[in-house]
């Protein structure tokens, strides 16, 4: 999907690098608890769908060294030039429009991909089928519907400005096509997609440094598109933004479900 199909969130803005980063901040740790836990090491094949920024690709290609692939695939690889070097290949793809672009992975991961993809059965199916029998999926999406808020504790009028450009935010998500409840049925789906031994977690940051860059970044990245949709005006958002840069509001957000399978 690209920016001309209606993506609300494309890596070529300015603000993109700045989203990537508060998820590697608020994330990564869940990420690599998880890829250590399924054993990925040396040698090993993985396919890291939807990679937008570097570090679970660099995590990766480190843990699988210079005998084994890290394919890093996106419909924009504009910020992966970094890591384009052995073990790491980069290529545009579309998983949910495109066949798979290998087979034989012993690891499958996409982050934060699927909930934004509008052919998400599509896209399950062909990271199933690129795996080896033995080899691992894991998918970890948000559910924004779980927990809607970016500020839980709405005790105020700081608070409540901001969860009313949170309910917009998801609106326009919604329009384009996000399933902002898709977190939850990954267990499910990934039994469906034939896979045994399925298990999944959450998390769930409240109150960070990353939590506030991350609502920043966003809200700067999609401004024109709340103006435009009459959701807030300038002035709201100049205020929501020196309200956020003041530090006193606890910031969270949507749950992020990690599920992950086994192919037989």
């Amino acid at each position: 999907m690209s920016e001309s199909d209606g993506y609300l969130l494309d890596n070529r803005q300015t603000e993109a690098a700045e989203r990537f980063d508060a998820f590697t901040a608020l994330f990564d740790p869940t990420t690599f608890r998880h890829l250590e836990g399924l054993g990925i090491g040396s040698g090993g094949r993985c396919w890291e769908v939807g990679a937008g920024g570097a570090s679970v690709v660099s995590w990766l290609a480190e843990k699988v060294g210079p005998d084994g692939e890290v394919l890093a695939t996106d419909i924009d690889t504009s910020l992966l030039t970094s890591v384009t070097r052995p073990p790491v290949r980069v290529r545009v793809h579309d998983v949910g429009a495109e066949e798979p672009p290998g087979e034989g992975f012993d690891l499958v991961h996409a982050r934060l991909v699927l909930v934004h993809v509008p052919d998400r059965e599509r896209a399950l199916r062909s990271m199933v089928k690129a795996l080896r029998p033995g080899g691992v999926l894991l998918v970890e999406d948000a559910d924004p519907a779980l927990q809607p808020l970016v500020c839980p504790d709405e005790h105020g009028p700081e608070q409540v400005l901001a969860n009313r450009l949170r309910r917009g935010f998801r609106r326009l998500l919604a329009e384009r096509g996000a399933d902002l409840s898709y977190g939850r049925r990954l267990p499910r789906l990934l039994r469906e997609a034939g896979l045994d031994d399925v298990r999944a977690d959450a998390c769930f940051p409240l109150t960070s440094p990353a939590c506030a860059a991350l609502e920043s970044a966003t809200v700067r990245q999609i401004r024109d598109r709340l103006v435009a949709a009459g959701i807030a005006t300038d002035d709201d958002i100049d205020r929501h933004l020196a309200n956020v840069a003041a530090g006193g509001m606890d910031l969270a957000t949507a749950p992020m479900i990690s599920a992950w399978g086994r192919k037989p």
